[in-house]
């Protein structure tokens, strides 16, 4: 643990909480993936396991600032902006990327969280919180996000359950 700060995940609960130690700092209500738990490349499921925060992206950004492959588009999202691109995963706001730390479970070959793309991310506001939604990612409130984002560091210790 960096400075005793980490993060808890639970899928089954749909909940995210900054601790230190045994005290919850922050509890936010969160959306993981639709397709459930689990580790392999290409099966759009949040991974388990203990992973650490590998890389922040996003940091000044405004809220709603749209990502594609881990940079900024120069867009803010607007439902207007949804209806032009429909298909699009929505990241928006701030990206905590993680890294597995668990070799054959969470690192390495097809289970490996880091090239799989697993994110903590922003998300738009009409997107639901508090049941499963996403395509493996951890989707947050845009305003729990650069909450949480600015408590966290390179690599503070992640669990999902």
């Amino acid at each position: 643990m960096i400075n005793g700060i980490y993060i808890e995940i639970s899928i089954s609960e749909q909940k995210l909480w900054l601790k230190e130690g045994p005290s919850v700092i922050s509890e936010y209500t969160v959306s993981t993936a639709r397709n459930g738990p689990g580790e392999i490349l290409g099966s759009e499921c949040t991974p388990r396991g203990k992973h650490r925060v590998a890389e922040k992206i996003g940091e000044g950004c405004p809220a709603d600032t749209v990502f594609v492959g881990r940079r900024p588009t120069g867009e803010c999202y607007t439902p207007e902006l949804r209806l032009r691109f429909p298909d699009r995963d929505w990241i928006l706001t701030r990206i905590l990327w993680l890294e597995g730390c668990e070799p054959g479970f969470n690192q390495g070959g097809k289970v490996d969280s880091y090239r799989r793309y697993i994110y903590i991310h922003g998300s738009p506001d009409d997107a639901e919180m508090g049941i499963p939604g996403s395509r493996g990612c951890i989707r947050m409130r845009n305003h729990d996000i650069i909450d949480l984002f600015d408590q966290v560091c390179i690599g503070t210790e992640v669990n999902i359950f």
